[in-house]
């Protein structure tokens, strides 16, 4: 990056917590050391003189195997990349076809940063996947390594809308430590004249589940060689990646003489590096005119203008930014370039400490849908152009069966059918459901009523949506475009409950996409039938009978009663076979051969053998002297870690139940564990 727009990222602690353990038998106290997973980080090759900082290690890229790789259960994700389709966009400002976006994310520190959540609700949950073609996991230092592997949650929750992930190579300038070295490292070449690390990279890419890299060389000192040399590694980078699925994004910083010089552009200096990757992140210098010039470019040499990513800086100043938004997607004409968020996360990062999920998602709604908070209503006149207002979101909501509880990944308690389970704060980005495209909707000739997701309460998980208005005129709340199909079985299942006011609740449904862009859907609407009631909570189920063909749209229609209402959606469900009556049919396997593989104190690693067949992810619970159960953490892989486990008054062994979680939220009869105090 633009050296006078970087952030140094340094080192930091943070604590991991999250996630699921263990089942089967008592298992003794194993000898081995508990330690805490992080996502891996490396050097390509030689370390730093000296020593590593407070809670940093040190590691060569060249030497890694995934033999020898003692945090790999941890990390590797487990959720394959979903097919996207792209619905008629849901206003008629939004392009498809045209600009997409990558952004450029960092979750946490380079080091320290934890493989599955932390106990606290503060984190950058990000929600609006519909509208990102990659993500890339920002970071690296020159005190703590250059090389970052995604951790394990964020890659299986993109993964889940479809969204690729990208790890990141950064050989930083000079100014901020960066050695030249490191650079030389990188490429360096075998006796066959092959690149090693080129090789290790997709090697560690494929073992951890994630989709590429993005390659950020911004180390200067080099020359003609060394730009050579850099081409040839990544033209055998992106061979090797292809042949794996995986990708590769160049940086806007190395020309192919060696020397760094940001272009703002794509020109004679980086043409080659753009042809040798699948795309190229062109630096924040590019004017009007560099732009133009860029995309007429790409068209010669046979390639998408939408393959380059105009860079929009958003650390400091996020959706106060101005940027000369007609040089990449004018209104009038068609999109120049795609757009390269810098540090998207500003979103959460510029509230004050005492910030609160709500808050963040307020902010981060702000950024992504515009003034107006709705993507089908535009405000054209707003300054910043949010993505909604001119990228198509794309869904990944094509198969059955489908459920969602709108967790988005952190929470303040976690819920199990409306009871707290567990009161500690947590994050874990791969527990978040399939969440909807367009946040947020709302079709109404009255007053429109606030939607958000809210932490408050919940059915299930550590959020759910929440309807907060007058609702003096009947009103539609969309939430997914989808493409499932209907047969003579299939359902909807909701689970919602009204908090405040009475209101009549319809489900909405459309079988087609709308005749334009902009336009509402054909809607049929159906009355809902209570099923039963718990803490509260009503389970409607609306059999589709009649409806006929592929379902589109799924929204609800809420006509209200008696007003102000406060109207919380908990669970959706779309499936072949009610729920309520055939429950066995549903239900995930067990996992198997759960044990405790190192304990130090409080601390202990588990791991346990996949359930045969689909399990959406594990959940583990402590089983308490009185009885309950607590809610210890979720994960989608077979390791988890536990750290600071204490004693109950009393008790001489704690146990814990370990569970399979099916795509509806059904769940495996358990497996259970022991650890002896």
């Amino acid at each position: 990056m633009n050296p006078t727009r970087r952030t140094v990222l340094l080192a930091g602690a943070a604590a991991a917590f999250l996630p699921p353990l263990p089942a089967f038998a008592a298992v003794p106290k194993a000898d081995a050391a508990a330690t805490t997973p992080y996502a891996s980080y490396w050097y390509p090759d030689s370390l730093p003189s000296g020593t590593p900082g407070s809670g940093i290690t040190w590691r060569s890229l060249k030497t890694w195997t995934a033999a020898g790789d003692a945090d790999l259960a941890f990390n590797a994700a487990s959720v394959p990349l979903a097919p996207r389709f792209t619905p008629a966009p849901v206003n008629t400002t939004a392009r498809s076809g045209q600009a997409r976006i990558q952004s450029l994310v960092s979750f946490g520190p380079t080091s320290s940063n934890p493989s599955q959540g932390s106990a606290t609700a503060d984190y950058y949950a990000f929600t609006h996947w519909a509208y990102v073609d990659e993500l890339v996991f920002w970071g690296g230092s020159a005190g703590e390594g250059l090389i970052l592997a995604p951790n394990a949650p964020i890659v299986d929750a993109a993964h889940r809308h479809g969204v690729p992930v990208l790890g990141n190579i950064f050989l930083p300038p000079t100014a901020y430590g960066g050695q030249l070295q490191w650079t030389r490292d990188l490429v360096q070449k075998d006796s066959a004249g092959h690149y090693p690390l080129a090789g290790q990279l997709v090697a560690v890419a494929a073992a951890y589940g994630f989709d590429g890299w993005f390659v950020n060389a911004e180390t200067g000192g080099g020359n003609a060689t060394l730009g050579a040399d850099m081409l040839g590694f990544v033209k055998e980078l992106k061979s090797l990646a292809g042949a794996r699925g995986q990708r590769v994004t160049w940086y806007d910083a190395m020309t192919v003489n060696g020397s760094v010089s940001w272009q703002g552009a794509l020109n004679s200096q980086n043409q080659a590096f753009f042809q040798a990757a699948d795309d190229m992140f062109v630096d924040f210098r590019w004017s009007t005119s560099s732009l133009a010039s860029s995309g007429t470019k790409a068209d010669q040499l046979g390639r998408s203008r939408y393959e380059l990513w105009a860079g929009v800086d958003v650390e400091s100043n996020g959706s106060n930014t101005s940027v000369s938004w007609d040089a990449i997607v004018p209104s009038g004409k068609a999109h120049v370039a795609s757009i390269g968020f810098y540090r998207p996360e500003w979103t959460r990062n510029h509230l004050p400490a005492s910030r609160t999920p709500g808050d963040f998602h307020a902010a981060d709604q702000r950024f992504w849908t515009g003034r107006s908070l709705d993507p089908s209503q535009p405000d054209t006149s707003d300054p910043w152009r949010a993505p909604a207002v001119s990228v198509a979101d794309r869904s990944a909501v094509d198969s059955l069966p489908f459920g969602s509880v709108f967790n988005t990944g952190h929470g303040l308690r976690w819920y199990e059918d409306g009871v707290v389970t567990s009161d500690a704060a947590w994050n874990h980005l791969g527990l978040q459901d399939r969440l909807p495209s367009r946040q947020w909707v709302v079709r109404t000739e009255g007053e429109r009523p606030a939607v958000s997701f809210d932490f408050a309460d919940a059915w299930r998980g550590g959020s759910s949506v929440l309807v907060d208005g007058e609702l003096d005129q009947p009103t539609v709340v969309d939430l997914y475009a989808t493409q499932l199909p209907i047969g003579v079985n299939s359902v909807v299942e909701l689970t919602h409950r009204t908090d405040a006011g009475s209101v009549n609740v319809e489900l909405a449904v459309a079988t087609a996409e709308p005749s334009a862009p902009g336009a509402t859907p054909s809607y049929t609407y159906l009355p809902v039938n209570s099923v039963n009631s718990v803490n509260q909570w009503e389970t409607m189920t609306v059999p589709l009978t009649g409806v006929a063909g592929s379902l589109r749209r799924v929204g609800v229609r809420l006509t209200g009663v008696d007003g102000p209402v406060r109207w919380r959606l908990g669970k959706l469900v779309v499936c072949d076979i009610a729920l309520s009556s055939e429950p066995p049919a549903l239900s995930p396997a067990p996992p198997t051969d759960l044990r405790i593989t190192a304990a130090t104190a409080g601390d202990l690693r588990f791991a346990w053998s996949a359930a045969p067949g689909p399990v959406r992810h594990y959940e583990l619970h402590r089983l308490l002297p009185d009885g309950t159960r607590r809610f210890v953490g979720g994960t989608c892989q077979q390791a988890y870690f536990l750290a600071g486990l204490q004693p109950e008054q009393g008790e001489q062994a704690a146990q814990f139940e370990l569970r399979s979680v099916g795509e509806l939220y059904d769940t495996s009869d358990p497996v259970t564990v022991t650890h002896t105090w």
